[in-house]
C-alpha cells in the first residue's frame, strides 16, 4: 500500500513539473546532468584532453591503462574494459583514442592487448571492438565452463584516423582497419583492409576502394 501511494506522488509530481517545464528544459537539465557525469569519469583516465563528454550510464574498467584525446563524445552505456587480471592471468591493456572521436549509443571496446583509435573516427550504435576472446577455439576448452575460460589475444586492434564505423558492427582481433575506410552496418571484421576500404558484410569483404573512384 505504501510503495502504491509513493509512485502515485511520484507521477502526481512529474505531471506538475511537465506542466511548467518544457521539454527543451528537461533536455538541458539532462545535458548539467552529463557534464558533472563525464568530469567525474576523466578523473578516473590515465591521460584525457579537453571537452569531454559522455552520456550517463557508462561503464569504465581499467580506466589506469585508458588515454583518450581531445573533443570526445560518447552516448549512453559506452562500456570500456582493460583488463589487467582474469582468471589468474595478468595483463597490460592499452586503450588509446584520438582526437575528434564521437561514439553513439552501446559501444564497447574489451582490451586486454591493445586497442589503438586514431584521430576523427565515428561509430555509429551496437558496435564491438575486441582484441581478445574467451579461451581457444579448439579441443583445449571442451568441458570447461566459457566464462572460467582465460582470455586469450590473437593480436591487437588499430583503427586509423578518418574511419566511419556503421551500426551493429563487430571488430575481432588481430585486425587493422586503414586511414578512410567505411565498415557497413552489420558487418563482422575478421581482417585487415588497407586504406580507403569500403568493406561490409559477414566476414567483411572489400566492395570497392575509394582511390580507383
Amino acid at each position: 500500500m505504501m510503495k502504491f501511494f509513493l509512485k502515485s506522488i511520484l507521477n502526481y509530481i512529474v505531471k506538475i513539473f511537465s506542466v511548467f517545464y518544457s521539454y527543451e528544459t528537461g533536455k538541458r537539465l539532462k545535458n548539467y546532468k552529463n557534464t558533472i557525469y563525464s568530469y567525474w569519469l576523466r578523473n578516473s583516465i590515465a591521460k584525457c584532453g579537453k571537452e569531454f563528454y559522455i552520456q550517463s550510464p557508462a561503464y569504465f574498467k581499467g580506466a589506469q591503462y585508458m588515454i583518450i584525446g581531445e573533443n570526445f563524445f560518447s552516448g549512453n552505456r559506452l562500456r570500456l574494459e582493460c583488463w589487467d587480471l582474469f582468471a589468474g592471468c595478468k595483463f597490460i591493456p592499452k586503450l588509446i583514442i584520438g582526437n575528434n572521436v564521437s561514439m553513439n549509443y552501446n559501444v564497447h571496446i574489451g582490451c586486454i592487448d591493445s586497442v589503438t583509435i586514431g584521430n576523427n573516427v565515428l561509430f555509429g550504435s551496437n558496435i564491438l571492438i575486441t582484441d581478445h576472446q574467451h579461451g581457444y577455439v579448439d579441443k583445449r576448452d571442451i568441458g570447461v565452463h566459457p566464462s572460467k575460460r582465460i582470455l586469450t589475444s590473437n593480436g591487437p586492434v588499430k583503427i586509423e584516423d578518418n574511419v566511419w564505423i556503421g551500426e551493429n558492427v563487430a571488430i575481432m582481433p588481430n585486425v587493422t582497419i586503414g586511414e578512410g575506410c567505411i565498415i557497413g552496418a552489420n558487418s563482422v571484421v575478421t581482417k585487415s583492409f588497407p586504406k580507403n576500404s569500403v568493406v561490409a558484410g559477414i566476414p567483411a569483404k572489400l566492395l570497392r576502394s575509394l582511390d580507383i573512384e
